[in-house]
């Protein structure tokens, strides 16, 4: 609708993730080379927390899409606390046979890859998005999943992926062995005020438009409004390029942002950041 208005080859502010947009701020450059630290070091566990929106699996789909070919990935997109049995699903995210099979088949199948893996020269990475939508049973399955490396041989390294809750789970009495075994630890917290006004810019530029479309008192009410986290920013801005170009507005200023925060807060379905998603 806007595009061909402001001369933008794509949207820019799509909620789907998308690695050519990512926009690489101190934290989120800590964050990354953290997890590619985890990698080299081939620690057990590595956690990646933050609010919704926060951009973590973006800065997961980076890390993939550098990871080196001799490591063997297996994700699991989206957990649930009604996963009775965590075992099915890990195999399904490796590809390997799940169906009508009980959990010592299950484990001793997936030991069989494991091993089949480190004798070809493959590590094994098992990424768990969303990951604070686990029970305790499910995170300890997780870590007896861990046991199978020995030694100084690691064969398999589990990567944690979630919103703050996954923390409160972690410092449970019952997984205080599990928490002992996370050695890479990172938070990504909101945007800040500079930061926001970085990130609309590097997007504009991604598709193609003007860095300057949208006007530093605009970004600011984006700011304040979306308590700096990059998906209800991408909401905020998406929605004052429909504006401007129904207006005809050749520039993005604080007036028309302002519209578009009111009007989507009145909507009763924006959903506003939390105490827990204030800006550092």
């Amino acid at each position: 609708m806007y595009l061909e208005y402001y001369k933008l080859r794509e949207m820019p502010f799509n909620l789907t993730p998308d690695p050519a947009f990512l926009y690489m701020t101190l934290q989120h450059k800590f964050a990354l080379t953290l997890l590619r630290y985890g990698i080299v070091s081939q620690t057990g566990f590595c956690l990646l927390s933050g609010e919704v929106g926060s951009g973590k699996t973006l800065l997961l789909r980076q890390l993939l899409s550098s990871i080196d070919q001799s490591l063997t990935v297996g994700l699991l997109a989206s957990t649930s606390r009604r996963f009775e049995r965590l075992l099915p699903w890990v195999c399904v995210a490796f590809g390997l046979e799940h169906e009508g099979n009980d959990d010592a088949t299950l484990y001793q199948r997936f030991v069989n890859f494991l091993i089949a893996e480190y004798a070809a020269g493959r590590r094994v990475i098992l990424i768990v998005d969303e990951a604070q939508n686990l029970g305790v049973d499910a995170l300890e399955e997780l870590r007896l999943l861990s046991n199978v490396n020995a030694n100084k041989h690691v064969v398999l390294q589990t990567f944690l992926v979630g919103q703050p809750e996954l923390r409160d789970a972690l410092a449970q009495p019952q997984l205080c062995q599990f928490a002992q075994r996370i050695s890479v630890d990172y938070h990504l917290a909101a945007l800040g005020p500079a930061d926001t006004l970085g990130y609309v810019r590097h997007r504009l530029a991604v598709a193609g438009g003007d860095p300057e479309l949208f006007s530093v008192g605009a970004v600011e009410v984006a700011y304040v409004s979306s308590g700096g986290v990059p998906r209800l920013i991408n909401q905020l801005c998406d929605t004052a390029l429909v504006y401007g170009f129904a207006d005809q507005q050749p520039r993005i200023d604080t007036v028309l942002m302002r519209q578009v925060a009111a009007d989507r807060v009145a909507g009763g379905i924006f959903a506003r950041p939390s105490a827990t998603a204030a800006v550092v």
